[in-house]
């Protein structure tokens, strides 16, 4: 893959590649009514994605993904913190330039029929936003038919309407409206849970196709740890707002190191070892508007210390390229 050949060849020569996207304590706080807590849905979070790279975010629901997802896409503004674009504030920028920035980062959601206009044919939905920027360059209905072709579409069909189409087939439209502005990156929010299994192959094929003809960017976003095992370069794990383990995907599966990550791990079917029962995360994830003092994860996990219940665990590297938050890493360095 062009992309992937890319980020071995910076590493191979020992240069890190530039982020085209970053996180920098990024919070976001729900208001509740009648002077209840706040609910903490994302908490000081610091994130980047490498230019041509797929980033998995992974986590229970409830962790706090999709408002992490919203934010970085710019659907939904932070309560504090801030999104860059190739190393520039997207708040500091006006005008044309934060018109074309936020052109670059777009959002493919879970749920492609709510996210779809059902008054709108296809050729509208995916022209809409193309013709409200001047990107249409060519004879529009040559445009639309472009777009829906690669994504696997056919052009007849552009008269449509979303409820006319299977869910795989409105997925392939929501990615195709996404595409029509010609972005850089895409930020997937679960957009093939919805979906059955078959079809979920043929949507995670055509990511993996996008991504090695245009040279995409993806912030996929996922509670199956399978599928992204499938599809990322790095993962980074979500527990009630926060990062509490990021790493290659290969790391991460094979020496994970967060209690929690390897709690997730333990959930997964193995069909080679022929593995018929799970091991689910003990107890229920916390309230984030009442979130546990300390390490949030510790009363659920098995390997808590007295130290977890009071000090929460700085997000460190515990080896080149691989970070945690978790006191026992302090107990064995």
């Amino acid at each position: 893959m062009q992309t992937e050949s890319f980020i071995a060849g910076e590493a191979t020569r020992g240069i890190q590649p530039e982020p085209i996207i970053e996180a920098r304590s990024l919070s976001l706080y729900y208001p509740m009514p009648k002077r209840a807590p706040s609910v903490r849905a994302v908490h000081e979070v610091d994130l980047e994605i490498q230019q041509g790279e797929v980033l998995g975010l992974v986590g229970e629901s409830g962790c706090g993904k999709s408002s992490l997802a919203r934010i970085m896409a710019g659907v939904r503004q932070a309560s504090s913190g801030e999104i860059r674009y190739r190393g520039r504030p997207l708040a500091g920028l006006t005008g044309k330039e934060k018109i074309q920035a936020k052109l670059q980062i777009q959002m493919v959601f879970q749920d492609p029929f709510a996210s779809l206009n059902p008054r709108m044919n296809v050729g509208e939905i995916i022209a809409e936003a193309p013709r409200l920027f001047g990107l249409i360059k060519t004879d529009e209905s040559a445009f639309i038919s472009e777009q829906m072709e690669r994504v696997g579409l056919d052009p007849a069909y552009r008269l449509r309407y979303p409820h006319q189409f299977s869910g795989g087939q409105r997925q392939r439209i929501g990615i195709a409206r996404a595409l029509a502005v010609n972005p850089s990156v895409l930020v997937c929010d679960e957009p093939v849970s919805a979906l059955d299994v078959s079809i979920q192959a043929q949507i995670l094929n055509l990511f993996m196709d996008l991504r090695e003809q245009l040279g995409l960017t993806y912030l996929f976003i996922s509670h199956d740890l399978s599928v992204v095992r499938h599809l990322a370069d790095r993962v980074a794990i979500m527990y009630l707002g926060r990062i509490v383990e990021q790493a290659p995907a290969r790391e991460i599966f094979e020496r994970p190191n967060h209690p929690y990550t390897q709690a997730l791990l333990a959930e997964m079917p193995r069909i080679v070892t022929r593995q018929r029962t799970f091991s689910p995360v003990e107890g229920e994830l916390p309230s984030p508007s009442n979130p546990p003092k300390g390490c949030h994860f510790h009363p659920r996990c098995p390997k808590a210390m007295p130290i977890c219940k009071e000090v929460m665990p700085k997000l460190e590297d515990i080896d080149t390229g691989h970070l945690s938050a978790c006191h026992l890493n302090e107990k064995t360095g």
